[in-house]
């Protein structure tokens, strides 16, 4: 069975999409929508723009679903997903190529999920950091016990936790996960604690923007950040979009479900190979392979 898994915020570059829209006839008509939607020309950033300009919260989120989301479109009779799952803001992407949201709707939703949680990183300083070589369970427990707001944020694989929280708790959380023996506890260049509870405020800004939009009923199931189980009803899928701003990220257990419910082969589609490599280091025997679009 095919998983088809789409990449979340770090995975932009300078130039992306550029290949697709000098190539493809629907690539250069679905960026200028993009552009036309988001009121400003995001094109001129993704293809030229500094690798600072790219990382603003409000140009990457929109950059990178507008890649993969393009990239899956440009598949034409070639993408056929039996399951697929999306790293953070990669589920929104997902949720398009499953047929759950249109490609506007789509859109929208990302570029007001990205302001709202600029906003909300703005209302309160905040901070993640990438934690190596420890148990799961011992990120956990430490996090708990540190004064401030600390949680674990990101799942990526057995051994890379990413915890997410106040700058100041943050930062005591890594002196003691290093006393612990982790192999790095190191602070990320991001804009503020994703997947805690201070996105509260764009959590509640999201629900309204997700309220309002037509989810209808997927192809096959996705594998959402949430549950890292399968969902197909569109209520639960909005529910634990929504939760996701404020909920960790499960992508060890989402992949490991995937597995257990056949995926064979791993096909990521956006910008970059992050995925491919936490696929990887979760289940070594695991195929995985870049989606590549055909000139037309």
């Amino acid at each position: 069975m095919n998983a088809y898994i789409f990449p979340g915020q770090g995975a932009q570059f300078s130039g992306m999409g550029l290949d697709l829209y000098e190539n493809t006839p629907l690539a250069q008509e679905l960026f200028e929508q993009a552009n036309e939607i988001l009121g400003f020309n995001i094109t001129d950033i993704m293809f030229e723009g500094t690798a600072e300009a790219l990382k603003e919260t409000k140009v990457t989120q929109p950059a990178i679903f507008l890649h993969s989301v393009i990239l899956a479109k440009t598949l034409g009779d070639r993408f056929k997903p039996d399951m697929v799952a999306g790293h953070s803001l990669g589920e929104f992407s997902a949720l398009v190529a499953n047929g759950t949201l249109t490609f506007e709707d789509g859109l929208k939703l990302v570029s007001q999920r990205a302001l709202a949680m600029q906003k909300a990183c703005e209302l309160q300083p905040s901070t993640m950091a990438a934690v190596l070589g420890l148990d799961d369970a011992i990120v956990e427990k430490i996090c708990e016990s540190t004064q401030g707001i600390v949680v674990a944020a990101n799942y990526n694989c057995p051994g890379q936790l990413v915890i997410s929280g106040e700058i100041e708790a943050i930062n005591n959380a890594c002196e003691t996960l290093k006393a612990e023996g982790a192999r790095r506890a190191l602070v990320l260049p991001v804009g503020g604690a994703f997947h805690s509870p201070l996105m509260e405020p764009a959590r509640e800004e999201l629900a309204a923007a997700i309220k309002n939009t037509t989810f209808s009923k997927p192809n096959c199931p996705i594998y959402q950040n949430v549950t890292a189980n399968a969902v197909t009803n569109a209520d639960d899928i909005k529910t634990n979009l929504v939760s996701q701003l404020t909920a960790p990220v499960r992508w060890t257990q989402s992949v490991e479900q995937m597995i257990t419910d056949g995926a064979t082969l791993f096909t990521e589609v956006g910008p970059g190979k992050v995925l491919q490599g936490l696929v990887k280091k979760i289940n070594r025997a695991s195929e995985t392979v870049s989606a590549s679009f055909e000139k037309q």
